[in-house]
């Protein structure tokens, strides 16, 4: 409203539009805010909650990751240790079975040089009652050529054998001492 002039403003409107207009806002309005509002918070409410609820669900995922985490390194550190103790048991073990096996080599050489020594022992025996008997039937041979007549008894035999054969170890002892 202009001026005297009567012209209208064209900005303005008219009053009974303005009127009509802000009752009709006024009915959207109590429309919008009755039926629409309530529902729009409701789904807004759920959404939070749900919100809400995934974020407390992935602190607890988070939560329990955590420990699943804590205790799979304490397993995995457990692990560490029996590994580390069963290798040095079977490291114990195998120096217990090497000392076994050395003990065992050693007794068992100790036996074969001991069968050995008694072994030549026996073939020494064995060697001198041989030449024994050979020197002494050599020597009962040759006694009986020099003194003309047969020595074949056996007591007079075996009894000169035994006189010459320890004349000769006299001899023998004898010459030892004088060599030492």
């Amino acid at each position: 409203m202009l001026a005297e002039g009567g012209d209208t403003n064209p900005v303005l409107p008219d009053t009974a539009e303005l009127v009509v207009g802000s009752i009709a806002f006024a009915i959207v309005l109590i429309l919008v805010g009755k039926l629409f509002v309530p529902k729009i918070q409701a789904t807004l409410a759920e959404r939070t909650k749900a919100i809400e609820g995934g974020l407390a669900k992935a602190e607890e995922a988070q939560k329990e990751a955590q420990q699943t985490l804590d205790q799979y390194q304490a397993k995995l550190k457990e692990a560490q240790r029996d590994a580390t103790r069963q290798a040095e048991e079977a490291r114990e073990q195998g120096n217990q079975i090497i000392a076994q096996m050395k003990e065992q080599a050693q007794a068992e050489a100790r036996r074969i040089v001991e069968a050995a020594h008694a072994q030549i022992e026996a073939d020494k025996q064995q060697a001198v009652a041989a030449l024994r008997a050979e020197i002494g039937a050599l020597s009962v041979e040759l006694a009986g050529r020099v003194v003309g007549e047969s020595l074949e008894d056996t007591a007079r035999q075996s009894r000169v054998v035994d006189r010459f054969l320890e004349e000769l170890e006299g001899r023998a002892g004898h010459r030892e001492q004088i060599t030492s």
